[in-house]
């Protein structure tokens, strides 16, 4: 059966689509049905089932078994360790760890906050809180401490989880201070948190409040798994929005289940047994869904890996662990491989290793630009697949289903939408628009299972956020255009549409002419305030490493390929060259804020970003081209 045909299945029948995927889950008491309306226009998944995300994780392969399959591979290069974690070995650290949160006073529906960096202690929290019912809210390692306290004063949890530090290359995150910091803050105080001693840093712990990871667990009673509601929420994971207060994404656990088990063998081709992995971090929802969740649930081997993409130590890092691992899915974000693209533009660490267990590379978390498709491509030869998702919906919005067929690829294009998802092209009017025309995407309600089906506390700013734009719809804050085909192309967020002179432009349309300059490691393009034409776009370009020639004749080629390749139509005369972007701790480019500084508009900085300094970097160059001032 190919992909139009499981596709027009669902259309034709959704109720009888999920509740088939729901057959793969070991439930303590079978839904009834798979979807329902508890009124106020809410929908939710497998409302009526009893079921334990731990138990599907963890403990069913062990009775099946395969306990001894390796679960978890640590691959640390900054600690220089390596360490293979069993299927049985996990269930038996993660029900003595529940138990031990258990002794503790943890029980179903009590919030615990995670603050952990890259090791398997992380996913062993969030397995621990599944196993329980708690619900877990994973707080990316280092986080600020008053971003930290906001979440706190938010979830309101019972007891916190961290590690003692957090290392990147060439210096420790203090982890511990910043939750004291936080703690200090908020106006909620955890009951008790577990510390996570790491050998580079032991944090000095408050007593009373403060317990050992491994010296409350000594002689506990191992927790058996607790069945929930199928509409029990799983966890909240806040959205590291650049504005205002976060949004604390809600999973519920039956939906979540079975989406993520459908997700596996459907869009990723894995098969139970396969080695999967996602670089990326248990802080940000692809961690949640692909390094925790989805692969241990199919009965995968997930690889945890504390290290960058460069740098740790050098830009073979990616190629070292596929080969060394016999990785078959691997999952990255666009920014990672131009960085190292960036470092190795001629692939030279690619033909260091042996990468025939590799069969697919996915990308998701921003717009791949066809640029740096063409290049994985090119140095590995392996299909590249982007995919289209956000942290609200938990999976694949839009994906080349390859455990289905591989469908060709379009460069540009995250292919076509999964099951569960309808989505459309609307104008500002929430009138569908015909192929090959820019607007907003939206998705018709109801949403699949595995997706938000609220806010944390926060009903009406869910609403307000998601459904009320464009009733009917679930409003996706992206911008784009679907082909005669049917193929989606993600252009930008509508915040990045422009209007330059009455025409609407998409600063990703410009971005993919930038990046094919052979110079351009990276690019992002903004709009800049004009008194004559409104909006104007103007482009940053970061160089290839070892690119030595004058900056000027790389802008004025830039210019003239977007002239050449948009046209006069988009007005591109500004370009400045510089050595970096800012962007979040996840690799996402802060175009709002940028733009912000160029029009010298105040602004939030934004919890997530990576390293303040680069917006001071990109002020000093918007000045030459009379952008960037601060304001009197």
């Amino acid at each position: 059966m190919g992909y139009k045909d499981v596709y027009a299945g669902w259309q034709s029948d959704p109720e009888g689509f999920w509740m088939e995927a729901a057959r793969a889950i070991d439930w303590d008491r079978v839904p009834s049905r798979a979807l329902s309306e508890p009124g106020e226009g809410r929908y939710e998944w497998f409302a009526d089932g009893m079921v334990n995300t731990c138990w599907n994780a963890v403990d069913r392969h062990v009775e099946a078994g395969r306990g001894e399959q390796v679960a978890i591979i640590w691959d640390s290069p900054v600690t220089h360790t390596k360490r293979e974690i069993t299927y049985v070995e996990l269930r038996n650290r993660v029900a003595t760890l529940a138990g031990a949160l258990r002794a503790k006073g943890v029980e179903k529906g009590d919030r615990v906050i995670i603050y952990m960096p890259m090791i398997p202690e992380a996913l062993e929290a969030m397995l621990a809180c599944a196993r329980l019912g708690a619900i877990h809210s994973v707080v990316f390692g280092g986080f600020a401490a008053h971003e930290l306290a906001v979440r706190i004063d938010d979830a309101q949890p019972k007891c916190i989880i961290a590690a003692s530090c957090g290392l990147e290359p060439g210096r420790v995150v203090h982890y511990k201070p910043l939750l004291d910091g936080a703690i200090d803050r908020a106006r909620h105080k955890p009951e008790f948190c577990v510390i996570y001693q790491r050998e580079q840093e032991v944090a000095a712990l408050v007593e009373g409040r403060d317990v050992n990871w491994h010296g409350f667990q000594y002689g506990v009673t191992p927790a058996d798994c607790v069945p929930v509601e199928g509409n029990h929420p799983a966890y909240i994971l806040y959205t590291s929005g650049t504005t205002g207060a976060p949004k604390g994404v809600v999973r519920h656990t039956g939906g979540h289940l079975v989406a993520l088990h459908w997700s596996m063998k459907n869009i990723y081709d894995v098969d139970p047994g396969d080695r999967f992995w996602a670089a990326s971090d248990v802080g940000w929802v692809v961690g949640h869904s692909y390094i925790c969740y989805a692969p241990l649930i199919y009965g995968a081997t997930t690889l945890v890996f504390e290290g960058k993409p460069v740098g740790t130590p050098d830009a073979g890092t990616f190629w070292r662990v596929i080969s060394e691992h016999r990785v078959k899915s691997f999952f990255t974000a666009p920014t990672a491989f131009r960085a190292v693209k960036r470092e190795d533009p001629a692939g030279e660490f690619v033909a260091k290793y042996d990468l025939s267990c590799l069969k697919a590379v996915y990308l998701a978390g921003e717009r791949a630009d066809p640029d740096t498709i063409l290049w994985a491509q090119t140095m590995l030869g392996k299909p590249v697949i982007d995919h289209w998702w956000q942290t609200e919906t938990g999976w694949g919005i839009a994906a080349n289903p390859m455990g289905i067929e591989p469908l060709p690829v379009k460069l540009g294009s995250p292919s076509v939408p999964m099951p569960g998802y309808d989505v459309r092209i609307l104008d500002e009017g929430g009138h569908e628009v015909p192929p090959g025309t820019l607007g907003a995407i939206a998705i018709r309600l109801p949403l699949p299972p595995g997706t938000l089906p609220t806010l944390w506390n926060a009903e009406e700013r869910f609403r307000k956020s998601y459904l009320t734009h464009f009733p009917g719809f679930y409003e996706t804050g992206d911008a784009g255009m679907k082909d005669e085909d049917g193929y989606l192309y993600i252009m930008a967020r509508t915040d990045d549409v422009i209007n330059v002179a009455g025409h609407r432009l998409s600063t990703g349309g410009m971005e993919e002419v930038l990046a094919s300059h052979p110079d351009v490691a990276e690019c992002a393009v903004i709009g800049v305030s004009d008194p004559l034409k409104g909006q104007l776009p103007l482009g940053f370009v970061c160089l290839n490493r070892g690119c030595d020639r004058p900056h000027a004749e790389i802008v004025r080629e830039c210019v003239a390929l977007v002239r050449d390749r948009i046209g006069p139509v988009a007005a591109f005369k500004l370009c400045a060259v510089v050595d970096r972007l800012p962007k979040t701790r996840s690799g996402k480019i802060l175009r709002a804020t940028m733009a912000k500084v160029a029009d010298g508009e105040p602004f939030k900085l934004p919890a997530t970003i990576d390293d303040p300094a680069i917006l001071d970097e990109i002020r000093a160059a918007l000045e030459p081209l009379g952008y960037g001032r601060l304001p009197a």
